[in-house]
C-alpha cells in the first residue's frame, strides 16, 4: 500500500453522480490529511490525526502540505488529426468569420484532407504526444472524437488509433464516433451523407467496438435538426450512447434534441435558448462547456452561471482541435471559467472532475476521491486549491498518479534545467 501523508488540502469533490446547482460548490476539502492507495484504488483517507501506524505501508510519500485532488477529466477533444491550420488563426484575427472559412474549403474539410493523407503511424505518434501533454496538465481521462475522415477508411483509422492509445498509454481514452462532423466534398447533399454513415460506417464501428458514443455537429454549415435526429436514433438502436455538438454557431434547437433523445451530454451551447436549457434540465443531460473555443473564436462565452442556477450539471473541456481551439491548457481553461463565465472556483473544479466524468459515464469510477474509486490523483504544488485560479495561466501539477502509479513527476528534484 502507498501512503501520501502531510497533505495540506485534500480536495475530495465527493459523490458518484453529477452535481448541479449549489452542489457544484461542495468540493469537500479536508485540511491536514492523508490518503492511502491499495493497488489501483483509493483505500482510505482522512485527517492526519486519524492516521494509523505508518510502518504498515510499502511506500510513503510526503506531500509537504501541498494539495491532493482527483485527476482532471477532459470530456470533449478531437485528439487524432493530421495537418496544421495556423493560417486560419491569422485569418480570424483579420476578421474573417469561421463559417466563411468553412464554406471556402478551410476549417474541418482542410483537416480532413490532411488526416486522410496521414499514415496510421504518423497519426499515432502525433496523438501520443498530445496525450503526453494532457498528462502533464493533470488529465487522467480524455475523450477523443473522430470526424476528420468523413469516409469509412479514415474514420475507422482514427478510432483504431484511439483504441490503441487507450490500451497502451497512461491516460484512459474514451472514443466517440463523430462521422457527422461536416459534409465531405464527395457528397452534394448532407442527407445522403447521413445515410452513408448510418448504413456503411456505423455498423462497422459498432461491430468492432471502436466507440462508446456517437456525436453529431448540429449547427449552421453542418447538419440540420432532422438529420441529426435521424443519425442519433440510428446510433441509439445500434447501442451507442449519444452526444451532440449543440447550438454553437446559431440556435438550431439542438439542445432540445439532446433532451428529447436523452443524450448523455450537449456540448458548446453558446447560442442555446432558454427552452433548450430547460430540455437539458428536465432530461438530465449534462452541459459540456468549452471556454477555450469561445476565447479562440472571440465569441461570447456559454452562460455557465445561468445553467448552474437552472440546476443543469455543467462540465468543462478543452475542445482540443486544429482549428477553433488548438490548446490543451487546463490552466487557461480554469482561468476563463472563473473570470469570464462567472463560475466559482469550486464549481470549475467540480466541472473538470466529477461532472466531466459523468459526461463520459465514468462518474462511479473516477472524478472524485472516494474509497473504491480508481486512484487517479494529482499533487498540486500549492498550499491551497485557490492557487489553481490565483496563479493564473501557470501549470501547478507536480505529480500525476494513474491507477495508483506515478506516471508524471515534475517535482523539483526531477526537473531538468
Amino acid at each position: 500500500m502507498l501512503l501520501i501523508k502531510n497533505i495540506g488540502q485534500l480536495v475530495t469533490v465527493g459523490g458518484n453522480k453529477p452535481k448541479s446547482g449549489s452542489e457544484m460548490k461542495e468540493i469537500n476539502v479536508i485540511e491536514d490529511a492523508y490518503l492511502v492507495i491499495k493497488e489501483d484504488e483509493i483505500f482510505d483517507f482522512g485527517k492526519s490525526k486519524a492516521l494509523k501506524e505508518q510502518n504498515q505501508y510499502d511506500k510513503v510519500i510526503d506531500a509537504q502540505n501541498k494539495v491532493v485532488m482527483p485527476g482532471f477529466i477532459d470530456p470533449h477533444t478531437h485528439l487524432v488529426f493530421g495537418g496544421d491550420r495556423s493560417y486560419e488563426f491569422k485569418m480570424r484575427l483579420r476578421g474573417v468569420p469561421y463559417i466563411d472559412i468553412l464554406k471556402n474549403g478551410g476549417g474541418i474539410l482542410s483537416t480532413v484532407n490532411e488526416t486522410r493523407k496521414s499514415s496510421y503511424q504518423d497519426l499515432l505518434d502525433v496523438s501520443n504526444k498530445r496525450l503526453d501533454r494532457f498528462l502533464s496538465y493533470g488529465v487522467t481521462t480524455v475523450e477523443g472524437k473522430s470526424g476528420y475522415g468523413l469516409d469509412k477508411t479514415t474514420e475507422i483509422k482514427q478510432l483504431e488509433i484511439m483504441k490503441e492509445l487507450n490500451e497502451r498509454e497512461d491516460i484512459d481514452v474514451v472514443s466517440t464516433f463523430l462521422g457527422a462532423h461536416a459534409v465531405p466534398k464527395e457528397y452534394n447533399k448532407s442527407d445522403q451523407y447521413i445515410d452513408y454513415i448510418i448504413q456503411e460506417v456505423m455498423p462497422e464501428v459498432v461491430e468492432n467496438e471502436l466507440a462508446e458514443f456517437c456525436d453529431v455537429f448540429c449547427d449552421e454549415g453542418a447538419f440540420s435538426y432532422q438529420e441529426s435526429e435521424k443519425l442519433l436514433k440510428a446510433a441509439d438502436k445500434m447501442g451507442l450512447k449519444l452526444k451532440i455538438h449543440a447550438d454553437e454557431i446559431i440556435n438550431t434547437n439542438a439542445a432540445q434534441l439532446a433532451g428529447k433523445l436523452k443524450a448523455v451530454s450537449a456540448e458548446h451551447l453558446l447560442k442555446a435558448s432558454r427552452e433548450g436549457l430547460n430540455s437539458l434540465r428536465e432530461n438530465d443531460v449534462l452541459a459540456v462547456l468549452l471556454p477555450l473555443t469561445a476565447f479562440s473564436l472571440q465569441e461570447e462565452y456559454a452562460d455557465a452561471k445561468q445553467m448552474i442556477e437552472m440546476d443543469i450539471p455543467v462540465a468543462l473541456a478543452t475542445d482540443l482541435n486544429p482549428g477553433s481551439s488548438y490548446s490543451q491548457s487546463i490552466p487557461l481553461l480554469l482561468s476563463l471559467a472563473v473570470m469570464y463565465m462567472d463560475m466559482k472556483p469550486e464549481e470549475a473544479i467540480t466541472a473538470l472532475t466529477l461532472n466531466a466524468a459523468a459526461a463520459l459515464n465514468r462518474e462511479e469510477q473516477v472524478g472524485s476521491i472516494q474509497k473504491g474509486k480508481k486512484a487517479d490523483l494529482l499533487i498540486i504544488d500549492a498550499p491551497n486549491y485557490n492557487h489553481l485560479f490565483y496563479n493564473f495561466g501557470v501549470n501547478l501539477v507536480e505529480k500525476v498518479y494513474k491507477n495508483g502509479k506515478l506516471v508524471f513527476d515534475n517535482s523539483l528534484e526531477n526537473r531538468k534545467f
